[in-house]
């Protein structure tokens, strides 16, 4: 029995060595900041920055861990995604889900319950997120304007 539990020792020690060596989510470099919102007010970036820049802008922080794989490929993976929904970043190209962006939050979706608990200063107090929520949607209203008239036009097109 000491044999078998020697043996997964060094086993989960080669294999952890070994997917060190995987690149996925270590080393990359962030594309620049082409452009951001303008925002309503330098509070609202703050608290933006505190709660939702590490996913949705090209300049996340990453901490020690990220570094270190499979935990790097998670992060990774993360940042992406998150880039894909919205970039603060990259305000000079469409963003997908910028209309969502507020009630997202308000609704306690974002951010994801997983990010909290290692990223204590993204955790916001009611009347933060309530300030974020208002400043996002007065920062984010020239994005939202064409969803809501796509939306309308779509409707209008139904009903005809």
């Amino acid at each position: 029995m000491r044999t078998l539990l020697r043996r997964a020792f060094f086993g989960s020690l080669v294999a952890f060595g070994l997917i060190q060596l995987v690149p996925y989510g270590r080393g990359e470099v962030d594309p620049p900041v082409t452009k951001e919102p303008s925002w309503d007010s330098p509070r609202t970036r703050e608290l933006a920055v505190r709660a939702c820049f590490d996913c949705h802008s090209r300049t996340p922080r990453r901490p020690w861990y990220a570094r270190v794989a499979p935990v790097s490929w998670l992060v990774r993976h993360d940042i992406e995604e998150g880039r894909e929904h919205l970039d603060f970043s990259a305000w000079d190209q469409p963003q997908r889900d910028a209309h969502e962006a507020g009630e997202t939050i308000e609704e306690g979706e974002m951010p994801p319950w997983f990010y909290s608990p290692l990223h204590p200063e993204a955790r916001l107090s009611e009347s933060e997120r309530d300030e974020l929520v208002r400043g996002l949607r007065a920062s984010l209203a020239d994005a939202l304007r064409p969803a809501r008239r796509g939306a309308r036009e779509r409707r209008e097109r139904d009903e005809k």
